[in-house]
């Protein structure tokens, strides 16, 4: 199957965990043939106290002007090469709503990604804090999840929601079917109107599986759910990483078209047949 052209899920060093300068990132996104690069580092952690957040996790808040300069930069220097899109991905907390629409509406963002890596006060995709899943009942845990994740949605705050199914990542899976569940959380998508993500970066995780599971992408397709592409790049040679397996899913879902952004706005693009970049 053909290549969708764009990847929106790239991480810059100021998160704490990623590395290398962002003009590799971009240089890397030109070599794999991509028309369109989205940074979307981390937000900062705008919940706790600036005391209380952790800089392996996000930026401080006084860098996140100068992650947006330096997103500007970028596209200044490489207009003529590939488009730039300016973007974050946010946490989503229950209870803090407002503060976060605050803080989005401050910027003028091409699209922001919804994510849930907090289950309470727990960063369940943290492994240093991975020993916490022998204490749960892992069943529950997936409903949790994804009663936090379609409430996300809900919100009305994002444009994509990110690793639909982040929960999965260390490999715990539920006993109980997931069918319905999925079928549950694609139609609180579509509802809500937002986008998911095919993320690859679950084939470099302990899981080794793409985010969302096959069977909830054909969910969100059945629901008429639109996706976009991110491969989760924390480093430049991650950038486009894995995407020929993310089309190839994708397609088996159904999908003949994916998501473009521009200032918020989207745009359905049909996947071409005549360029394929490099994976």
């Amino acid at each position: 199957m053909p290549i969708p052209l764009v990847d929106y899920h790239v991480h810059t060093a100021r998160c704490g965990h990623a590395s290398g300068a962002m003009e590799r990132y971009v240089e890397r996104a030109i070599q794999s043939g991509l028309t369109e690069l989205g940074f979307s580092d981390h937000l900062f952690m705008y919940w706790l106290p600036s005391d209380r957040r952790d800089p392996e996790l996000g930026m401080a808040e006084w860098e996140h002007d100068f992650y947006v300069e330096d997103v500007e930069r970028c596209r200044r220097q490489y207009a003529a090469d590939i488009t730039i899109r300016l973007a974050t991905e946010a946490d989503f907390i229950p209870g803090y709503e407002r503060e976060l629409e605050r803080i989005l509406r401050g910027y003028e963002w091409d699209y922001v990604i919804g994510s849930v890596h907090f289950l309470g006060e727990w960063g369940f995709d943290d492994g240093r804090h991975v020993a916490e899943f022998a204490r749960r009942d892992i069943d529950a845990l997936y409903a949790e999840y994804f009663e936090v994740v379609g409430a996300s949605a809900e919100s009305g705050l994002f444009d994509t929601i990110g690793h639909s199914d982040l929960i999965k990542k260390f490999g715990h899976r539920p006993t109980l079917d997931q069918c319905a569940a999925y079928q549950r959380l694609a139609e609180r998508f579509a509802r809500a109107g937002v986008c998911v993500e095919v993320n690859s970066a679950g084939l470099r995780k302990p899981v080794g599986e793409i985010y969302p599971h096959p069977d909830l992408l054909r969910a969100c397709h059945a629901a008429g759910v639109p996706v976009t592409f991110g491969s989760d790049a924390h480093a430049p040679a991650e950038v486009a990483a894995d995407i020929s397996a993310a089309c190839e899913l994708m397609r088996v879902a159904g999908y003949t078209e994916y998501v473009r952004y521009d200032q918020r706005h989207r745009q359905i693009v049909p996947i071409e047949t005549k360029t394929t970049p490099s994976s």
